[in-house]
């Protein structure tokens, strides 16, 4: 290469690095990292003594609270359990005072009245979902109350309505009034005074005299 084509080569690099010296976006000098020096809080390191100090006793109040957790649960546990013998000694010597079982499930008729005065009132309301479900609950309740060893809590209302004691024209009313409350309550249909009617109509059947006079289905 001949010396100009060198001088020549050397200027463009001088001009370009002086170029790049000049760009302010870039940074060449760089400050030393200076550690900080830790905050002088003498009343931290005060406390810090004082609690290491205290270990021995800070480790016999965790034991406390340890043990008064345990104990609170143990006793939580036995009033439950205490609780659960008490309404079950209860609802035994209730059953006992009660006499023998009635002959069938069919529900009274003062109750059934009952339960037909609060269904319309809150149909009265146009708060037919509601009065549906409340003619499917208490009914369930009323056949657990007078017959809690066949119609048990686990039971479902499909479990209900197979029930041998009770006889087939009652058994294909509740069935009604529980297929649309379940439509209702688990498919998300809404209840209108059609619906509310169509319910009303089965539990009547379901309370009727008629619908026990067969009896139970063998």
């Amino acid at each position: 290469m001949a010396t100009s084509e060198r001088a020549a080569a050397g200027d463009v690099v001088a001009q370009a690095h002086a170029k790049l010296l000049a760009d302010t976006s870039l940074q060449f000098h760089f400050t030393p990292f200076q550690i900080p020096k830790p905050p002088n809080w003498p009343w931290l390191a005060e406390l810090l003594k004082a609690l290491i100090g205290l270990g021995p006793v800070l480790r016999i109040l965790f034991w406390l609270a340890v043990a008064a957790l345990a104990l609170a649960v143990v006793v939580a546990i036995a009033r439950a359990v205490l609780h659960y013998r008490k309404r079950y000694a209860a609802t035994r010597i209730g059953r006992l005072n009660l006499g023998p079982e009635p002959a069938n499930l069919q529900p009274a008729a003062r109750r059934a009245a009952a339960l037909l005065e609060e269904a319309d009132h809150l149909a009265a309301q146009q708060r037919f979902e509601e009065a549906a479900h409340v003619l499917l609950f208490r009914t369930i309740a009323d056949l657990e109350a007078r017959r809690p060893r066949t119609v048990r809590p686990a039971l479902t209302s499909r479990d209900i309505a197979a029930l041998d004691e009770i006889p087939a024209t009652a058994r294909g009313a509740f069935a009604a009034i529980a297929e649309l409350v379940e439509r209702s309550f688990f498919g998300g249909r809404t209840v209108g005074a059609s619906e509310f009617a169509a319910c009303r109509g089965a539990y009547l059947r379901f309370a009727s005299p008629d619908s026990w006079a067969a009896g139970a289905r063998s």
